[in-house]
C-alpha cells in the first residue's frame, strides 16, 4: 500500500469515527450541566488616566486623556447648546446648523473639504442632540496638526452655502414624509408629541417639523452659530496618542483666535414637563401596517438625578438587557415580538422613560396586557438574587464602554454636558453593587407611575382598536397622523 493510499484510508477512518462519535449520545457525566450559570467573578475596577485640563485665554476649556497604545487621536469639540436652545418657530435650527458645518467651510466646497480630510486618513463628523452640538475628529496622531486645522475650519468658519442648505432641507422634509409610511418612525415622532405636547421642545424631534424646517433659512443658521458656537460655551476633548506639551500649541494655534460675539444668550426657560393626570391610550392609524409599534412611558428624570445608578439597575432588569423581564415575557414566553426593551432617556431636563416593542398586529392588545403585567410586577418587592444578576450584568459590561478613543471621548462629553464629577466612571461599579432591593423598589414606585402612562400604538386601527378597548387598560383616543406630524 502506497503512502498516499495509507493516508486516504486513515482519513476515511477518521471521518467515520467522527461520524459515529457525533451520533453517539453523551453520557450523563459527559453532558454539560446547564442548570447552574457559570461564576462570573467580580466586576473589574475601572481605572482611567487622569483628565488633564487647561483653558485658553478665550475661555475654551481643553480636556486631554492620554492613550498611547495606538498612534491615533480622537478630538471632539463639544458646544454646550443643542436642540433645546432652538427658539419657538425655529425647531431644527441646532440640528441643521450642525449638519451644514461640513457642507463647505473657509471658502472650500464640501467635496474639496472631504478630499483634504480623506487625504490625511482622518474623519470629521458633526451632530446635534437636545443638549449639545459637536464636531468630532478621528485622525492618525502624526496628522493631528493638519487634521485639527480642518476641524477648526469646519467648526468656526462654515460657509452655509445656500444650494447645500436647500438640498439638505429637502432631504429632511422628504424623510418626514416617508415617516408617515413607516410605523416604527411614526411612533418615534408620535410618542414625544403626545407625551410633552407640541409647545415643549421635547415634544418635537431634534430635526424639527415640516413647518419649522420650511421657516428656517441660512440666516437663522448663521444666527444660531454666531450665538452658540463660542469658546466660552465649548469644551475640546482630546483622547489618544498626544501629550499636553504637544497638544497645547496645536490648540492655541487653531482655536486661540476664536472670539465670542456679544453676550451668551440667556438660557431658554425650561417649560414644566406635562405629566398626564391619568393613563391615556392613543391609537395612531396606519392602515395595513404589518406590525403594531408600541411605546409606553411618561416624563422621567434629568441626568442630574441622584437616583441615576438605582434607575439604571432597575431599567436593566425591566427592559435593558436581553434577559430582562420585558423581553423574556414578550419575546421568549409569548412570541409576540423579536425584542422588547425600555430606557430612561436622561437629558439636561426631565427626558422620557419608555418601554417599546413592535408586535404582531393580532396580538397587539395581548402584548399591551403583558407590558402592564411587567410594569406592575416591577413595583413589587424585588428578589435579591434577581437583582444581583442584573447588577452583575451592568457592572461587568461597563468596562466595555471604554474600549476605544471614540468611546472614551463620548464618555467625557457626558461629563462636560451634564457637569458630572470626574470620578463618575471609577465609582460607577461600586455604586451599582451597593443598590439594594429596597433601593430598586423605591425608585420604581417613585418614578414609574402607572396611572400616568402615555400609551401610543401605531398600527392598523381596523384590526387593533376593538381588542384594545376590550382590554380596558384606559381611555382610548384615536389620533390622526397629521396631528403628530405638525
Amino acid at each position: 500500500m502506497s503512502a498516499v493510499t495509507r493516508t486516504l484510508v486513515a482519513g476515511a477512518a477518521l471521518v467515520a469515527a467522527l461520524a459515529v462519535a457525533a451520533t453517539t449520545p453523551l453520557t450523563a457525566q459527559q453532558r454539560p450541566d446547564r442548570s447552574k450559570p457559570p461564576v462570573t467573578g467580580p466586576a473589574p475596577e475601572l481605572k482611567l488616566p487622569p483628565i488633564q485640563k487647561f483653558t485658553l485665554g478665550n475661555g475654551l476649556r481643553v480636556w486631554l486623556l492620554e492613550q498611547h497604545e495606538v498612534p491615533l487621536v480622537q478630538a471632539n469639540l463639544v458646544v454646550l447648546s443643542g436642540a433645546s436652545a432652538d427658539v419657538p418657530g425655529q425647531f431644527g435650527a441646532a440640528s441643521m446648523t450642525a449638519a451644514m458645518l461640513d457642507e463647505g467651510a473657509a471658502g472650500k466646497a464640501a467635496l474639496a473639504l472631504a478630499d483634504e480630510i480623506e487625504f490625511l486618513g482622518a474623519t470629521v463628523s458633526t451632530s446635534a442632540s437636545f443638549d449639545a452640538s459637536a464636531v468630532r475628529l478621528s485622525t492618525p496622531a502624526a496628522r493631528l496638526g493638519d487634521a485639527m486645522t480642518l476641524m477648526a475650519q469646519v467648526a468656526l468658519t462654515p460657509d452655509f452655502p445656500e444650494t447645500d442648505f436647500n438640498r439638505l432641507r429637502t432631504e429632511r422634509l422628504t424623510s418626514l414624509l416617508q415617516a408617515r409610511d413607516d410605523a416604527s418612525a411614526l411612533v418615534g415622532l408620535a410618542f414625544p408629541r403626545l407625551l410633552y405636547g407640541p409647545e415643549h421642545r421635547y415634544g418635537t424631534g431634534a430635526a424639527g417639523t415640516e413647518a419649522t424646517l420650511k421657516a428656517l433659512g441660512v440666516a437663522e443658521l448663521r444666527a444660531f452659530h454666531r450665538a452658540h458656537y463660542r469658546p466660552d460655551n465649548a469644551v475640546l476633548i482630546v483622547v489618544g496618542d498626544i501629550t499636553p506639551a504637544a497638544l497645547r500649541p496645536l490648540v492655541e494655534q487653531r482655536f486661540g483666535s476664536w472670539k465670542a460675539e456679544g453676550a451668551m444668550p440667556a438660557a431658554l426657560p425650561v417649560r414644566n414637563s406635562p405629566q398626564p393626570g391619568k393613563r391615556q391610550i392613543y391609537i395612531v392609524d396606519k392602515p395595513g401596517a404589518a406590525q403594531s409599534q408600541i411605546r409606553i412611558g411618561l416624563v422621567g428624570v434629568p441626568r442630574s438625578t441622584p437616583d441615576y445608578v438605582a434607575l439604571d439597575v432597575l431599567n436593566t432588569m425591566l427592559g435593558g438587557a436581553f434577559t430582562s423581564r420585558l423581553n423574556q415575557n414578550l419575546r421568549e414566553t409569548h412570541g409576540y415580538t423579536y425584542g422588547a426593551f425600555s430606557m430612561f432617556d436622561m437629558r439636561r431636563a426631565a427626558g422620557p422613560f419608555f418601554a417599546m416593542a413592535g408586535v404582531q398586529t393580532d396580538k397587539t392588545a395581548d402584548a399591551l396586557k403583558e407590558f402592564f403585567v411587567e410594569l406592575t410586577n416591577i413595583l413589587k418587592p424585588i428578589p435579591a438574587d434577581e437583582l444581583d444578576r442584573f447588577k452583575n450584568f451592568a457592572a461587568l459590561g461597563y468596562a466595555g464602554e471604554f474600549e476605544t478613543n471614540s468611546q472614551l471621548a463620548a464618555k467625557l462629553e457626558g461629563l462636560a454636558v451634564y457637569n458630572l464629577p470626574e470620578d463618575e466612571f471609577s465609582t460607577y461599579v461600586g455604586k451599582v453593587q451597593k443598590v439594594t432591593p429596597a433601593d430598586a423598589q423605591r425608585v420604581a414606585k417613585q418614578y414609574l407611575l402607572l396611572d400616568r402612562l402615555a400609551v401610543v400604538v401605531v398600527g392598523d386601527r381596523a384590526s387593533i382598536e376593538a381588542p384594545i378597548r376590550a382590554a380596558n387598560l384606559g381611555p382610548v383616543t384615536v389620533v390622526p397622523v397629521a396631528d403628530v406630524m405638525r
